[in-house]
């Protein structure tokens, strides 16, 4: 009788001790919870990470001539670790690629031991040239046709122009609409069977011909074209209306 009173006192005591074990094990996991939420950010500490952030982008990516960079940094779950970090907060980047639409920025608290990586989208306002009236293929362009406009550049399928000089007097390849932003696939700067200056430099001498232009051209383009005196085939560089320069 005492070896059965002996047996279940064992089994019983086995019960409580897992029933113990396991409220430990919860009341354990509630105050970790708990901790990890009383820690969470604040809205102005998340701001301030936000701020930093978007500060570090203006501060170092290149902002377009003439025009604007904006930076936005994404939302941010208040959930995460933060603190009023005692010092300035400190950024960094990997990257500050002038044309990328999004940067991710490190933004750390050294004294508190916390960091955190912040996507922020990037908008880009420059400049550019566009018509104020249609025109069609083989068009001149006059100072009449354009204006400047404020245009997102990242929006831009390809580089346009951002003066109304560099393409004054081009010709247009294509129809081109009303308000569209000419790009320099739109026109040639020189065109082909133009007949065009040559200038030929070498260290501090220049020397200029005539010549034509045996393909279309945009600014910075090498584009060949035959000397009209010598008859000779050569490469240059577009870089004016009409113009073609060899560096020797």
């Amino acid at each position: 009788m005492m070896h059965f009173k002996s047996y279940f006192s064992v089994i019983s005591t086995s019960k409580i001790s897992l029933h113990l074990d396991k409220t430990i094990k919860y009341i354990g996991i509630s105050l970790l919870l708990f901790s990890f939420s009383s820690q969470s950010a604040t809205d102005e500490q998340i701001r301030a990470i936000q701020i930093a952030a978007e500060n570090y982008i203006l501060d170092n990516v290149e902002h377009p001539i003439g025009g604007e960079l904006t930076a936005k940094a994404a939302n941010i779950d208040n959930r995460v670790f933060a603190t009023n970090c005692p010092i300035s907060l400190v950024a960094s980047s990997n990257s500050t690629n002038s044309s990328a639409s999004n940067i991710t920025v490190l933004v750390e608290c050294e004294p508190d031991n916390w960091q955190l990586y912040v996507p922020v989208r990037l908008t880009r306002k420059g400049p550019q040239v566009a018509l104020i009236s249609a025109l069609s293929r083989g068009q001149i362009i006059t100072a009449q046709d354009i204006t400047m406009s404020m245009v997102d550049l990242q929006r831009l399928r390809r580089q346009g122009f951002s003066s109304i000089n560099a393409v004054i007097g081009a010709k247009v390849k294509k129809n081109l609409r009303a308000g569209e932003i000419i790009e320099q696939n739109d026109i040639c700067i020189v065109c082909r069977n133009d007949i065009v200056t040559i200038k030929a430099i070498k260290s501090d001498l220049t020397i200029t011909t005539k010549g034509v232009a045996l393909s279309d051209g945009s600014h910075g383009e090498q584009i060949k074209v035959k000397n009209s005196r010598s008859n000779r085939i050569i490469d240059g560089k577009v870089t004016d209306i009409g113009e073609i320069t060899v560096v020797f």
